[in-house]
């Protein structure tokens, strides 16, 4: 029973509904109905743009995202480069200190060789001196020993050793003197026994 009050019920709001329907609300139901197609259309447009939109923004927001790791990496690049750089400068410097104190240790050398080729400059002068001076002298006294005495002398001896070969009218004879176990009286007077009287 309670199924067939049901069913009547159901019944009756089909029949008001029809009613409603073929009564002159029909017109305002087709304008409900525009508007809602309206709406729904408009609804779509809607999605459709802000899509559009949510897209545009999601390529923005990844082409920032891109730059900006472009733009790390690039400055993670200069870091290095600087570093680079740097450990370079700090090379150049240290070279640079050894340079400089070699450059300075070859200044004092230079300096040094300077006043050594002064000293053997002055040495030089003096020995071009006493070389016009004395040598020529020397040689002139040791000719005209030569002359007298007719000894001629070796000079390559030991100090203590008069060596040398007495040239007489008649004979050559070798002279060998060892003047530390001889009185200078006593070698004079052997050197003049060479020499001839007349």
């Amino acid at each position: 029973m309670a199924q067939g009050h049901k069913f009547q019920d159901l019944e009756e709001m089909g029949e008001a509904l029809l009613e409603y329907i073929n009564s002159s609300q029909t017109e305002k139901l087709r304008l409900m109905k525009a508007e809602h197609q309206t709406l729904f259309d408009q609804h779509i447009e809607t999605k459709k743009i802000v899509t559009k939109i949510l897209k545009e923004e999601a390529q923005i927001a990844e082409c920032f995202g891109q730059q900006l790791l472009d733009i790390e990496e690039e400055k993670q690049q200069r870091n290095r480069e600087l570093q680079s750089v740097e450990e370079q400068l700090r090379q150049c410097m240290a070279k640079s200190q050894i340079t400089d104190s070699e450059l300075q240790f070859l200044k004092g050398e230079l300096e040094s060789l300077k006043n050594t080729e002064q000293h053997l400059e002055t040495l030089q002068c003096e020995v071009d001196e006493d070389t016009t001076e004395v040598i020529p002298s020397a040689v002139y006294v040791a000719k005209l020993y030569y002359l007298i005495t007719k000894i001629k002398w070796e000079y390559d001896t030991p100090p203590n050793i008069l060596k040398g070969v007495h040239y007489g009218a008649d004979l050559a004879t070798p002279i060998n003197i060892d003047t530390s176990t001889r009185s200078r009286s006593n070698v004079s007077d052997q050197l003049w026994g060479f020499v001839s009287t007349e």
